[in-house]
C-alpha cells in the first residue's frame, strides 16, 4: 500500500442491527479493540473472504471440539 493510499480515509455513520451491536459489544470486549478497530478488522476479513469465495477458493472452519472441516458459504 502506498503512502496515498494509506492517509485515505472516509468518516461514514451505519446503523447496526441489535444483532450486529451484540456482536461488536462481544468482539471489543474480548479484544480490547476500539470499535473503529473492529469494524475496520472485519471489512477486511469480509473482503479477504469475498475474494477467496470468488476467484474459486473455498473457506472452511473446524470448531475446537470436533475433528470436522466444516465449508463456509457466504449469501
Amino acid at each position: 500500500m502506498s503512502k496515498a493510499e494509506a492517509s485515505v480515509r472516509e468518516r461514514i455513520t451505519v446503523n447496526l442491527t441489535p444483532k450486529s451491536v451484540q456482536a461488536l459489544e462481544a468482539l471489543t470486549g474480548n479484544t480490547g479493540d476500539t470499535k473503529t478497530d473492529t469494524i475496520n478488522r472485519a471489512l477486511q476479513l469480509y473482503e479477504f473472504l469475498d475474494r477467496v469465495t470468488r476467484e474459486g477458493g473455498k473457506v472452511y472452519v473446524q470448531e475446537s471440539e470436533s475433528e470436522t472441516l466444516e465449508r463456509v458459504r457466504f449469501l
